[in-house]
């Protein structure tokens, strides 16, 4: 645990896994959801250890890292995402990413390829339009967001990621606000993927999302079906909080996933 510079700012850091065991420590890069922090992505982070070299990280404005002057991009994100693999002098890793993580995860695969082993993305969305808003299958969504609610989470996983940033940030309590100010109009207004742009991210892919998930499960389809060599998973009884409501299930995917693609290799 600590801090690492990475473009200019102290992002704060975790790196756990001894390197033993069936992933001979390969590198893999946890990338956590909008308005949460790595606490959100705690359990899964902690299986994957048990095979892998994990690193992660917290964007500005999340958990442990300082904000920062000006609005969110997801452009920002990935080059983020690119000098912190370079501070830790990583060449290449395996990236797992939750919502606005995974969005991170697909456009890194996309314009960077060769700094991706593979990429695990979990509810991504290729545009704001991929949010379901019939109340009826999981609630109120944006845009018509109510403080309680929030697309990257269920309303009580959001007053849980509410008390977490009072309890973490380095910028206050009363900063929360501007924070999810910021979230929500990055939410409204990126990302705007192609899906034709994904032929690019050659990386093995597993799209995973909730069957009930603010991201309709044909978004979903629609991603894997559009990157060149992608697998999707769709976790029963969740919605958008499912790394929550599922996380050693979501692990063992991964894990399986990464298994798969070993034995791949072996036999090219």
């Amino acid at each position: 645990m600590g801090y690492v510079h990475v473009n200019g700012r102290d992002l704060y850091t975790e790196i756990s896994g001894e390197g033993e065991g069936a992933g001979e420590g390969e590198p893999v890069l946890v990338l956590h959801g909008g308005f949460c922090s790595l606490e959100s992505l705690a359990p899964i982070a902690e299986a994957l250890a048990a095979e892998h070299r994990v690193y992660a990280y917290e964007r500005p404005g999340h958990g442990r890292s300082a904000d920062i002057a000006g609005d969110y991009s997801y452009e920002r994100g990935v080059t983020d995402a690119l000098a912190f693999l370079d501070a830790h002098e990583l060449s290449d890793a395996h990236v797992v990413g939750y919502s606005d993580g995974a969005i991170i995860g697909l456009m890194l695969a996309m314009q960077h390829p060769a700094r991706v082993r593979s990429l695990a993305a979990i509810s991504a969305n290729l545009d704001p339009s991929a949010y379901d808003r019939d109340p009826a299958v999981n609630g109120p969504i944006l845009p018509d967001l109510p403080v309680a609610s929030s697309h990257d989470a269920a309303p009580q996983a959001v007053s849980a990621e509410r008390s977490a940033y009072a309890r973490l940030s380095p910028d206050g309590p009363a900063h929360i606000d501007v924070v999810w100010d910021k979230c929500v109009r990055l939410w409204t207004t990126e990302p705007h993927i192609d899906p034709a742009e994904l032929a690019s991210a050659t990386s093995p892919t597993l799209i995973i999302s909730g069957d009930r998930d603010t991201v309709r499960p044909l978004h979903s389809l629609r991603i894997a079906a559009a990157l060149p060599n992608a697998r999707l998973g769709i976790v029963p009884g969740t919605d958008h909080g499912l790394v929550n409501q599922q996380a050693m299930l979501i692990a063992d995917m991964i894990l399986a996933f990464y298994d798969a693609e070993r034995r791949s290799s072996h036999t090219k």
